[in-house]
């Protein structure tokens, strides 16, 4: 099933109406995931078509755990339910909640402080950097922390490097210093993200929608990127961590809901 304009544009209004209501109550809310890079680059939105990206089919929404009491009230005003009997097999469901709107077939994931997925994002302090969505840096970040990645998560680092600059801020630019300091003091964080860059890059060559400017550009960021990680001091936890290597299990297994 292929995602028309009208069904993204659908997606999008509905994640402004929640965050919007969200802000109207003091609710500190920001879009993450496939929407919110789509939503963050307009310049390049094409190359969703041209590459043939899946469709996302759902919102992923963050907001900090201190708003947890208000959370439900805000979704059922919005006209969704609480998911029933919905069954996580680990400590995710302690920082997620899934609210869904059966008469519209959507479903919307909220998560409070962090992403614990295969590695762990907090967003302590972060989500007031950026609006609607998330930082540039922690959308690349919650894309490259998968371990099993798949050609959607490819296709959507690509299209947020091709429409934006690498550098030391956090607006409209993915901040590699963030990410750097990040990533010295976690091995298998950095192993994972250094890992699926390097993966970015090989499959750049893959894709004929892609023009060798767009290849170029795309690669020359991930280079910044990769010397960045690279260059920065590491801590004494990463260095101990790095001489077990990948002979020790680096990251979580992620589970599947059960819905």
């Amino acid at each position: 099933m292929e995602t028309s304009q009208e069904d993204y544009s659908k997606f999008i209004q509905e994640a402004l109406r929640i965050i919007n209501l969200a802000q109207s109550q003091n609710i500190v809310m920001r879009l993450m995931g496939g929407f919110a890079i789509r939503l963050h680059c307009p310049k390049f939105d094409y190359l969703y078509d041209r590459l043939q990206r899946k469709p996302a089919l759902d919102l992923d929404l963050i907001t900090y755990s201190r708003f947890r009491p208000q959370i439900k009230k805000l979704f059922i005003e919005l006209g969704y339910a609480p998911m029933k009997g919905m069954a996580l097999m680990f400590d995710t469901g302690r920082n997620r909640q899934i609210y869904t709107d059966e008469a519209h077939n959507r479903t919307v994931d909220v998560f409070f402080d962090r992403l614990e997925m295969c590695h762990i994002i907090d967003f302590k302090n972060r989500l007031e950097l950026d609006s609607p969505t998330i930082t540039l840096s922690d959308l690349l970040l919650q894309k490259a922390q998968i371990c099993k990645i798949n050609e959607k998560d490819i296709k959507d680092m690509m299209i947020l490097l091709r429409e934006h600059n690498v550098g030391e801020a956090e607006k409209e630019t993915v901040n590699i210093s963030y990410i750097a300091k990040l990533l010295s003091d976690n091995w298998g964080f950095w192993y994972t993200v250094k890992t699926n860059l390097v993966k970015v890059q090989e499959f750049l060559n893959q894709y004929g929608a892609l023009t060798e400017a767009d290849r170029q550009h795309i690669k020359s960021k991930i280079d910044k990127l990769l010397a960045a990680i690279e260059d920065e001091p590491k801590s004494l936890k990463w260095k101990m961590r790095a001489k077990i290597g990948t002979s020790k299990r680096w990251y979580t297994e992620v589970e599947e809901l059960i819905r």
